[in-house]
């Protein structure tokens, strides 16, 4: 599991555990293999009480693999196991979080990196150009290597969710983004994005997720535009590519998304696109009249 994925188990787990024992206890110091379906249905209504769906439905999930992990140790009977998790499901979608950036807006944060014009300026519009044209999970972008940088073709190896690769390509202005950030960079292998000191010298590590975020976060309050995420300029990738009309199922492919239906929740073509569409169907007929 990723390590995001991991984070993000531990304070779902931290919190039902602060549930359980009012406050008292972690998800360390929790006994999970002691819940019993009354516990468990406790859980559950308070988590459908007090968040919106989807996270209700990711608490509750983290739930059940936590008790599984403990049937699985035989630290708990599979009759309990059973019992614990047959819980209803929790119905209904939240609405989507955060936001996809208009052009004016995407235009004032690459101003922003350029108007900076030390190595952390080229450097931040590369990855600002990666979230965006590429539309690359943070994650993704952090583990990108030079090696993994075909200059020639224009062509990104992505290291996708759950270690599933796929190929990227570059806008040309993403691939000039990414040359210039290269040749301050300098030649070698190594991290494609890493650090940089207060003394301007390059880190040899990677970044952080958090990391990362400050970056995005940092020439957001330059381009003073509000605030977004790493993300967010993901989000905008997607959405943008729907709304030009691509189809689901390549903008899938292009995300890196297991399910298609995850592609879907982007879509906010509405009503319109669907009228334009049945416009496209030839429809032989004979006249009626």
């Amino acid at each position: 599991m990723a390590e995001g994925s991991r984070r993000g188990q531990r304070q779902a787990l931290n919190a039902i555990a602060g549930f359980l024992s009012e406050g008292v206890f972690d998800a360390d110091e929790t006994d999970w293999a002691t819940l019993r379906y009354q516990d468990t249905s406790a859980v559950r209504n308070w988590l459908v009480k007090r968040y919106a769906p989807n996270t209700a439905k990711r608490l509750l999930a983290a739930l059940r693999g936590v008790l599984k992990e403990c049937w699985r140790m035989g630290l708990m009977p599979y009759d309990d196991l059973a019992k614990a998790t047959d819980l209803a499901s929790v119905h209904g979608e939240s609405e989507p979080s955060g936001r996809a950036l208009g052009n004016e807006e995407l235009q004032k944060v690459f101003d922003a990196c350029h108007r900076d014009t030390s190595p952390a300026g080229i450097r931040d519009g590369a990855i600002v150009g990666l979230l965006y044209g590429l539309g690359l999970r943070r994650a993704e972008v952090i583990s990108l290597d030079t090696s993994d940088y075909n200059p020639v073709q224009g062509i990104i190896a992505v290291h996708g969710k759950g270690n599933k690769p796929r190929l990227g390509y570059a806008l040309e202005q993403v691939q000039v983004l990414l040359d210039a950030w290269l040749n301050v960079r300098g030649e070698g292998d190594g991290p494609m994005f890493s650090p940089i000191n207060k003394g301007g010298a390059l880190a040899t590590g990677r970044f952080t997720p958090q990391g990362l975020a400050l970056v995005v976060k940092k020439r957001a309050a330059e381009a003073e535009i509000g605030t977004f995420s790493c993300h967010d300029l993901r989000r905008t990738f997607i959405t943008n590519l729907l709304d030009s009309g691509v189809d689901l199922f390549t903008v899938q492919r292009l995300a890196g998304h297991k399910n298609i239906s995850t592609t879907g929740i982007y879509d906010r073509r509405g009503e319109q696109a669907k009228i334009k569409a049945v416009q496209l169907i030839a429809m032989p007929t004979t006249d009626m009249r």
